[in-house]
Parts: structure tokens; C-alpha cells; sequence
């Protein structure tokens, strides 16, 4: 997990046990990560992952540290010796398999398995991808955030086949069969991200799981990639509506390059509306609507409202915004 939005009950559940955990009387930050107690919660944080994703018998879920970009340099180290050549093939859609790509050539031979673009702006059709049958992995990155609770713990799941294979050295607190081995307790584990991750995959449960969650974010990237598409040119995704991710939708105002006067009083604007967050990432500029799980239909609502008023009122010269609220049928119809 990363930045993402925590839904309002978890955050009630934080703040309510945050003191006192209700089953021993202390804090979960005061917690010996070798009792009994913080194994029920790190194996209900496992089992949840099991259920929800579907993981088969033959696969392990452990939770280390570091970050995914930790697992740049030890997927590769795991998986590149597989095969004689010493080489793995990467799809390359955007800065993060980028920098996997990169960290991996400390092991091996990297091929890029289409042109290099110029721009992230599509992934192209997997017919054309130059795949050779001597890698031993092929890396690829979806830009589907699995919000799943707060930073600090990465969800590894590895087939039981690969989980102790490895012809070089590696780190004992990253290697798979080590953490696997000690039900991720080798060392001292994320513990409050761990037991956060665990109220979040509790509360997608209760709402009928990961196809639940999948059909809300089609639900709600469409109303807002509509109104970009029907805009007239106001607003601008420079990713192929075929690549587009349902959770992160970036934007610009005027064209694809941007208008920084517009998208700074856009900003402002939904500053005011308490729409927090939504500059682009530092590495592209625009505007950026990240619409994660626990964002609520009607938060898009209010937003795709706003998008629809702003670019009425920038069609008028107007330099008052209309109330969002009372838009909120004309969205829906």
C-alpha cells in the first residue's frame, strides 16, 4: 500500500483502539510482535488476503518491509538465474517498471519487450510484444492501485516452487523462504500497518469483496473519463482510453500539455470544495483524480459535478462556480 484514502470506519476502529486494543487492554502500538494476539492479527491480515485475492494452496502471502521498490531487486535475484541465458523480459508502461527494469540490470540481461516511448501514454497490443522463450520472467505493472491500508508493508504471494530457489546471496530479510518460514516475524514486522491492512480487507469483505470493489471503480471512473471525453477538448487524458487505469485518472486543462493558470484555479477551486490531493504527480504536472476504494460515489459525484460546472463557467468568463450539489441528477441522468 501506498498514499491512499483509509475508509471512514477503519479510521473510527484505529482511533477507538488506538488506547486500548479490545481483546488485551493495550495499545496495538505497545504490542510484542511475538504474542499470541499480534499473530491473530497478522494471520486474519493473511487469511484475508487469501480469500479475497483467491490465492491457490500452492502459493504463500507474506507481508515484508521496504516497499515494492525493495522486490525491484529481489524478484529478479529470485527469478533471473532460472534459465541459462540470465535474462528477463520487461513491459515497460511507465516510471515504476521503469525503475524496476533498471534495478534488475545488476543481475542480468534486461530486454524491453516493445519500443521505448516517448510518453506513457498506452501499452501496446501484448501480439506485438518481442517475448523470447529463454527469460526467465516477464514483468509487468498494472496502474491499479491495491489500496489495501497504509504504507509501510508490501503483500509478497510466491508459488511454493520458487520459494526457496535462489543461486545467489540474498539478505535473510528478504529472502522468501526465510519470512515464509517465520510467518513474516523474521524480523520486527510492520506491525500498526499490518493490523490497519487487516480492518481494510475486513471492510472490503463486508462489501462483497474484490469483485465488488471492481465493479464500483468502473462505476465511477466512467463518470468522470465521460465527462473528459465529452468536454470538447476542456479536459485532456493523454492516456488511449484503452489503457486507461479505473483508480488513478490523470488529466490536464486545455490540452494535453496543460494550462498551469486554469489547473491552479481548478485546484484552488476544489481545495475549497475540501477535494484534497488531486495535483499530478511531480513527474507528469496535470491533475490527477485517484479514486480509490473507499472514495464514495457520492465524493465522485461531487467532483464530476465540479468538472462539469468548471468548464460551463470557463465557457462563460464566469468567475463564480456553481453549487455542485444541485448538478448531481443532471450527472447521474
Amino acid at each position: 500500500p501506498g498514499t491512499t484514502k483509509l475508509p471512514h470506519s477503519v479510521l473510527l476502529e484505529m482511533q477507538k483502539e488506538l488506547l486500548k486494543n479490545k481483546r488485551i487492554g493495550i495499545s496495538v502500538l505497545e504490542m510484542s510482535c511475538r504474542s499470541l494476539d499480534f499473530a491473530k492479527i497478522i494471520n486474519n491480515a493473511e487469511t484475508l488476503v487469501w480469500e479475497l485475492l483467491a490465492v491457490r494452496d500452492n502459493y504463500e502471502v507474506i507481508f515484508v518491509q521496504g516497499g515494492g521498490s525493495s522486490q525491484f531487486s529481489v524478484v529478479p535475484l529470485k527469478l533471473i538465474d532460472l534459465k541459462v541465458g540470465k535474462s528477463a523480459a520487461y513491459v515497460v508502461t511507465r516510471a515504476w517498471s521503469a525503475k524496476a527494469a533498471e534495478e534488475a540490470k545488476e543481475f542480468g540481461t534486461v530486454n524491453i519487450v516493445h519500443s521505448k516511448f516517448v510518453n506513457y501514454t498506452k501499452i501496446p497490443d501484448p501480439s506485438t510484444w518481442n517475448l523470447n522463450s529463454d527469460a526467465s520472467s516477464v514483468y509487468y505493472c498494472a496502474n491499479e492501485t491495491k489500496n489495501a491500508g497504509s504504507a509501510g508493508v508490501t503483500v509478497v504471494i510466491v508459488s511454493d516452487d520458487q520459494l526457496g530457489f535462489a543461486l545467489r546471496e540474498c539478505p535473510s530479510v528478504l529472502e522468501y523462504k526465510v519470512q515464509a518460514g517465520n510467518s513474516s516475524l523474521y524480523n520486527m514486522p510492520p506491525y500498526f500497518s499490518i493490523y490497519i491492512m487487516g480492518l481494510v480487507l475486513e471492510w472490503i469483505k463486508n462489501r462483497g469483496g474484490a469483485v465488488a470493489m471492481e465493479k464500483l471503480s468502473s462505476i465511477k471512473s466512467k463518470m468522470i473519463c465521460e465527462i473528459i471525453d465529452n468536454s470538447q477538448g476542456f479536459y485532456a487524458c493523454p492516456v488511449e482510453p484503452q489503457n486507461r487505469s479505473k483508480m488513478n485518472i490523470p488529466f490536464c486543462i486545455g490540452n494535453v500539455k496543460g494550462d498551469d493558470a486554469s489547473e491552479k484555479r481548478f485546484l484552488d477551486k476544489a481545495l475549497e470544495l475540501n477535494m484534497l490531493s488531486m495535483k499530478g504527480h511531480r513527474s507528469v504536472g496535470g491533475i490527477q483524480a485517484s479514486l480509490y476504494n473507499a472514495v464514495k460515489i457520492e465524493h465522485v459525484w461531487k467532483l464530476a459535478a465540479f468538472m462539469k460546472n468548471f468548464w460551463r463557467c470557463h465557457k462563460l468568463k464566469s468567475q463564480e462556480l456553481w453549487n455542485p450539489i444541485q448538478y448531481r441528477n443532471q450527472i447521474l441522468a
